[in-house]
């Protein structure tokens, strides 16, 4: 697989997608600023140049042109910023502290920009500046202005500002995203990797968690616990094939050749009546085994939501001491029932059950003559507690784990009919229901606790419908 681009993947358009968004934030409230400051400068000027105007005018007015001159000269002395020309209709230079008439036309509302030479430590350079013209009588002219030099200067240095901002935010955030991007595909790659593997039959590999409790630590972490769920199921698999072929070869293998030394000779009726009976039970064996391996997978795969229902988990459960108290009596054994009404629980009812008779079973079947059986269905708060306990010679606290997986049977048990299937049954069902299974002493005996969380009251739902 060809190695992922930091430029193709999503962190990165999506670090340019709101760069670019930055940028122009920051460019258009930049140039805003810009463009306000450099109005308010530009204002600020005509303002001064229109006051100078409007007092020249008015000495022009009072004192005529002999006073214009006097007032023009005076200032031009005292004021560097300050710009004034004063010419007659021939264009000689009247007053003023500007040499020549500028070349640069006068705009329609009498103003004009122009560069002038003006000394500066010995050297004359040239400036720029902004004036009114006005036109006299009698064909004199008269040229008021300001020096913009160190406008134009911080008006640059804003421009300046302007430029290396956008760059700088573009450059760092570009950086930013590459080394975002880096950081994260160094990752989603370690991820790849690891799955690449897992593909290639490494089911033992996990996903690495860098700890920062971030997404990718999250998908990292139920991707992890999906993989236990499907290595659980695979090995579970392998360990079933397993199993059937060494727990079923037996039984097959005594039904074949029971039917060849049938065939082999001449039988009375009687005989092949009694071979064929004892097939069919071998049969029905083989059948229970599959049965109990199928519902074991129904209930390990998950049922659909439509499968799945509120049921009456007191009924089930008194119906069950029922079919068991029979059983019970011919063992001269003393089944007690104690069981709450009115509590139900959404799940299959069929599996419960399966499940629920799959211990009842096992209790009577080991369970000594004369013993006691003990079924009890009762609520712990919001739960519901179903228990069966027996006075047989239990499970030691080392083999309580391992009885739960398929085909495993005890040294004391290998005499007695069974297949070794239902206590993982029994765990199967309880994980699809979210129930927690617990194999304690009973002291003696076997004490089995199903422990369903969120269990329902029929008789306040009842009431709630009423």
């Amino acid at each position: 697989m060809p190695k992922l681009s930091i430029i193709r993947t999503t962190t990165f358009r999506l670090v340019l997608i709101y760069l670019a968004l930055f940028a122009l934030s920051a460019f258009l409230l930049l140039g805003f600023i810009y463009w306000s400051t450099a109005g308010i400068s530009t204002g600020q000027t005509d303002d001064t140049i229109n006051a100078e105007i409007t007092g020249l005018s008015e000495q022009y007015r009072e004192n005529g042109l002999g006073g214009l001159v006097k007032i023009v000269t005076e200032r031009s002395r005292n004021q560097r910023q300050s710009l004034y020309l004063l010419i007659d209709p021939g264009g000689r230079n009247v007053a003023g502290n500007l040499t020549h008439w500028p070349e640069a036309a006068t705009g329609a509302d009498g103003l004009l920009e122009f560069t002038y030479q003006r000394p500066v430590g010995g050297k004359d350079t040239s400036r720029r500046a902004r004036a009114w013209h006005l036109r006299l009588g009698r064909g004199f002219q008269l040229l008021v202005g300001r020096d913009i030099q160190e406008r134009l200067k911080l008006e640059k240095v804003m421009r300046t500002s302007l430029a290396w901002a956008v760059a700088l935010t573009l450059g760092l955030g570009l950086l930013g995203g590459v080394l975002l991007s880096r950081n994260l595909l160094r990752r989603v790659e370690v991820i790849n990797r690891t799955s690449r593997e897992i593909m290639d039959g490494a089911l033992d590999r996990r996903l690495p968690v860098s700890g920062s409790g971030d997404e990718l630590d999250r998908l990292a972490e139920n991707l992890n616990d999906m993989l236990d769920q499907i290595e659980r199921l695979v090995t579970g698999m392998r360990q079933v094939t397993d199993n059937i072929a060494h727990d079923l070869r037996s039984p097959l293998n005594r039904l074949r050749g029971r039917l060849e030394v049938a065939l082999m000779g001449e039988g009375t009726q009687s005989e092949y009546r009694a071979a064929m009976e004892e097939t069919i039970a071998e049969s029905e064996s083989l059948l229970e085994t599959f049965n109990a391996l199928l519902n074991i997978a129904q209930a390990e795969a998950g049922l659909a939501e439509d499968s799945l229902s509120d049921f009456d988990l007191s009924a089930l459960v008194a119906d069950m001491a029922d079919l068991y108290g029979p059983a019970a009596e011919d063992k001269s054994q003393t089944l007690t029932g104690d069981v709450e009404d009115g509590i139900q629980i959404f799940g299959d009812r069929h599996l419960a059950g399966q499940a629920l008779a799959n211990l009842m079973d096992n209790a009577v079947k080991y369970t000594p003559d004369g013993g006691t059986i003990r079924l009890v269905l009762r609520r712990a708060g919001a739960d519901a507690e179903l228990i069966v306990a027996d006075s047989g010679s239990g499970i030691a606290e080392a083999d309580r784990e391992r009885v739960l997986d398929r085909f495993q049977r005890l040294e004391a048990s290998r005499n007695s009919p069974g297949t070794g299937l239902g206590l993982s049954l029994v765990r199967a069902v309880a994980k699809l229901h979210c129930a927690e299974l617990v194999l304690e002493d009973n002291l003696p005996g076997l004490r089995v606790l199903l422990r369903f969380p969120d269990a329902g009251w029929l008789a306040e739902k009842e009431q709630t419908v009423g």
